[in-house]
């Protein structure tokens, strides 16, 4: 069924909520697409004039006069919604429904499934992405649909079902109704994000459908990544030996989406390890853009152009020639990824959401933008090999040589292993991960 057609609200309300999967990954696909300077200056005008720009009052952070503001560094929200849809609401075509194992058009919704704040600081130094569990029970920003705290992916959906209808009843045309209704429903997401990180300001946002994903590991597979263990899952259609190993589009898909394990193995997954994933993935894909000579095909530029300009939509200010350069220091390893902690878990109103310490968020958070330098140390970039994460280097998972599975490809370094959703993920290699 097409979101243009008219249903009873509750019915829309229940799909907009509608089963948890996962979209795409936004800063893989920003990597993808401006990761070579030459591309860019090329294609600029095209993939710029071609993108879905959304002209929406982003949050400016605290009122606090003594915090300074707009001081050269960057802070970037990627949203990724579990809508089947592309960015106009029409339907994705046939081969992708086929090959994401996750129904068509009518399932899904427009829950943010995906969000990951991307902070760049000013002077060129280590970025950071912080990941945000999509299960975490926070206020909504502005209340939409009545709803004053749920789970923090809600605040899109139920913001866009409450613009869309009201915009119906005044007789908006559907194309004009749908596309307010999007805008309606980023505000009110980013600005509930802001809220929960603490008033951070957040400067642009890109946002991705679970159409972009699937193009984009299309138009340049295979993708390495590597897992500490064998595991299967019938719900995502996962079935991954251990190690080191090569993914298509559609496995890639099941790669990202898994959060069980349903096979002989005794692996226990939760939530937290598909947002691992997600962040894995996103490494990989990183590291064989920064290795492999993917801008000089024009067949698989032209692909992601067009994967860009039919399922990405950014803030009218998203200047994409601003951030070529940033997002390739990124992929040869000046980012790392963290996952924001969970106090508990809980049920509420019948949905199962994880409680947290706003206080202990809040404190992070600005820990992570705004860092303080050792007095003894010189300030660097997390190597996650000294963490007690790591793995024994005569494990098949770090790549040994000998193992069939082995990354020993000149300038590649050994997979690092992370077992622990808290420990942070260096980029610049391929991280191995539950």
């Amino acid at each position: 069924m097409s979101i243009h057609e008219r249903e009873p609200r509750h019915e829309r309300k229940r799909r907009f909520r509608r089963r948890r999967l996962f979209v795409g990954l936004g800063l893989g696909l920003v990597v993808v697409l401006l990761g070579a300077g030459g591309f860019v200056v090329y294609n600029y005008l095209d993939l710029s004039n071609g993108l879905q720009r959304s002209d929406i009052a982003l949050p400016t952070g605290t009122s606090d006069p003594g915090v300074p503001q707009n001081t050269g560094e960057s802070n970037i929200l990627v949203m990724g919604l579990d809508s089947r849809v592309d960015q106009q609401g029409q339907p994705l075509p046939d081969e992708i429904y086929n090959a994401i194992n996750a129904g068509d058009q009518s399932d899904g919704g427009y829950n943010a499934n995906v969000l990951m704040l991307i902070h760049i600081p000013a002077g060129g130094g280590q970025a950071v992405g912080i990941s945000i569990p999509r299960d975490d029970y926070a206020p909504l920003a502005g209340e939409p649909d009545g709803v004053s705290k749920s789970k923090i992916k809600e605040a899109y959906g139920l913001a866009l079902d409450e613009k869309l209808t009201a915009l119906t009843a005044d007789g908006v045309p559907e194309a004009d109704a749908y596309q307010q209704a999007r805008d309606a429903g980023r505000q009110a997401e980013i600005q509930t994000v802001s809220d929960f990180l603490g008033g951070v300001r957040i400067d642009h946002f890109i946002e991705i459908t679970m159409g972009a994903f699937y193009e984009v590991a299309k138009a340049v597979q295979p993708v390495t990544v590597c897992l500490n263990q064998a595991t299967q899952d019938s719900f995502s259609g996962a079935d991954f030996p251990a190690g080191v190993q090569e993914l298509d589009a559609s496995q890639a898909m099941s790669f990202v989406r898994q959060r069980r394990d349903t096979g002989p193995s005794d692996l226990e997954l939760t939530d937290l390890d598909r947002t691992r994933r997600q962040q894995a993935f996103i490494v990989s894909l990183a590291f064989k853009l920064k290795q492999a000579d993917t801008f000089t095909d024009f067949g698989t530029m032209r692909s992601l152009i067009d994967t860009a300009k039919q399922y990405v939509a950014v803030d009218s200010g998203f200047d994409l020639l601003s951030f070529a350069s940033q997002a390739q220091r990124m992929a040869g390893g000046a980012i790392t990824f963290q996952t924001l902690p969970i106090d508990r878990y809980d049920t509420i109103d019948g949905k199962d959401v994880n409680i947290v310490d706003a206080d202990q968020i809040h404190a992070i958070v600005q820990s992570l933008l705004s860092p303080q330098p050792s007095p003894t140390e010189t300030p660097g970039p997390t190597d996650p090999a000294d963490s007690s994460d790591s793995t024994d280097p005569s494990s098949p998972a770090t790549g040994a040589p000998g193992d069939p599975s082995s990354t020993d490809a000149p300038g590649t370094p050994p997979p690092t292993s992370y077992t622990d959703s808290s420990t942070p993920l260096q980029s610049g290699g391929i991280p191995c991960v539950n």
